[in-house]
Formats: C-alpha cells, structure tokens, sequence
C-alpha cells in the first residue's frame, strides 16, 4: 500500500483483524499492518479455535496444543505491527462459532473495519469464502476486508459493482470517498444479466460516475452483459484493479445473506481485495 494518506477516514482509529493462523490469512496480516499504519488505527488481532467437545475427547491437549500455536502465530504479528509502529492488542479464544466472538469483538472495541483471509480452492477446484467469512459478513456492523493470500491492495484502480440497490448506493459512495483521498480512477460496473436490462444498468452506472465527476475523480464505466460474479471478477483482474468495492446485500436481501449471493461469489473467486460495504 503504497499511498500515504489514510484511503479510509471514517471510524478507522481501530482495526480488527481475524486469522486462523494458516498460510490464507497471509495477505490480511499483511494488508491488516499496513493499513494501521498508513491510518494510524490501534490493531486488534483475534483468533478463535472452534472446538468439538467429542473430537476432543478422542485427542486431548488438541485444543491446547492449537491454542499455544495461534498464540505463538499472534506473537508474531504483534512484533510485525510494532516494527511498524502499529499499536496491537492480540487475544485467542477457544470453544463456539468463529463468527460470533469476532463480531462480538468488532462490536466491543468500536473497530471500522474487519479484515479477514481468504482459503483456497478446494479439491473441487471451486473457490470458497467460508462459512465464517460469510457470518462475520452477515452479522457484523462494520466494513469487511477480505485479502485473498497473494493480493496487495492499491489504490491506482478501484472497482466499484453497482446494481442500483441501496447497498450498492452506499457502497459507491464509499468507493468514491476512498477515490477522492486517493487519487485513484474509479472504474463503475453495472451487470445485465439479459439485454432487457442493459438501460437500467447504463442509469446505474450514469448515476455514480455524476456523483464522481462532481468529485473531480477520473472514471472509467463498464456496462456489460452477463453472470454478475463472473463479469465483475474478470473485469477486476482485466483492469488490473486493486481493490473491489460492493455492498453487502446487492438485491437478494437478507433472506440470502449467507450463500450464494452475488458478493459471497465475488469474494470467493476474486484475485484482488474486496470491501463489503455495511450499512
């Protein structure tokens, strides 16, 4: 992150970050540090190690041997923050979802922003965002970063997905507050899925590029045909994106809030970072 002005200004004196201590969680640790820095955020670093009560009867000191590793693995990302002069606060947890101490957390301390890793392809081949990704998602109230092992986050290009939705309007305006204090260019997407919807994409996208001109930020529109997750990753990486911007939600609502809507699929299949905007 090369920029040196806080892209995000907000409520971002304080960061979450959620790690499993696995080889995925690499580039949010590293994303994570240096977003602190560059904002001068306090770092909360949090692991939780999910325990299965019959699992742990058949291999006791299990637990405790995970707990002392992701001990060890937030020591580490402690002194990686304090060489960069990033306050971290570290803290493990043991027993229950995931999900649930991570946003209990983020509520607690007041943080802006979780960030989290992203796992690989299964063997499958699919590529999954995890069920714990998807509730911290779901149920938190603030940003979530998800930084796939390999992305490094710029700002020369932003994407920001629109699909006209409320979510997607508050999204785009975050996309343009961080475009303005980074001087990147915004590239707005909107996605028909047949040709009868191509006009009220072309309004979607004319709505947030006035928003940005207004702004002074350069824009680059994209209106194509397709399956949504599928157009809005392929253009990301095509344009060498390096950060993806969506609302949380889009148009399927809270009914399918945790699979298969269309931000889970872009989180799982994208290259670059994405930021799920909340109201």
């Amino acid at each position: 992150m090369a920029n040196l002005v806080c892209p995000i200004i907000e409520r971002l004196e304080r960061l979450l970050l959620a790690t499993d201590g696995s080889k995925y969680s690499e580039g949010a640790v590293r994303e994570a540090i240096n977003l602190a820095k560059t904002c001068g955020s306090k770092l909360y670093a949090i692991s939780v190690i999910e325990v299965n009560p019959e699992f742990e009867a058949l291999a006791p000191g299990l637990a405790e041997k995970e707990e002392k590793q992701r001990g060890e693995h937030l020591k580490a990302i402690k002194s990686k923050a304090s060489k960069e002069g990033v306050d971290c606060e570290i803290m493990v947890y043991r027993g229950g979802e995931p999900y649930e101490s991570i946003v209990d957390e983020a509520a607690k301390n007041k943080v802006g922003m979780i960030v989290l890793g992203r796992h690989g392809r299964s063997a499958l081949g699919r590529v999954m965002m995890g069920s714990a990704t998807a509730k911290v998602i779901g149920y938190t109230l603030c940003r979530v970063l998800v930084v796939p092992k390999d992305a490094k986050i710029t700002f020369d290009k932003i994407l920001i997905a629109t699909d006209g939705s409320m979510h997607s309007e508050f999204a785009s305006n975050e996309a343009i507050s961080i475009a303005k204090r980074s001087g990147s260019t915004l590239i707005v997407l909107s996605v028909a899925k047949k040709d009868e919807n191509l006009p009220a994409a072309k309004v979607n996208v004319d709505m947030v590029k006035e928003l940005a001109k207004n702004e002074g930020i350069k824009v680059e529109t994209v209106i194509l045909k397709g399956v949504p997750h599928e157009v809005i990753v392929n253009t990301a990486a095509q344009k060498n994106a390096g950060l993806i911007i969506i609302g949380s939600h889009g148009r399927t609502g809270i009914t399918k809030l945790l699979m298969g809507s269309v931000t889970e699929r872009v989180i799982g299949h994208a290259e670059s970072a994405v930021l799920v905007w909340k109201l």
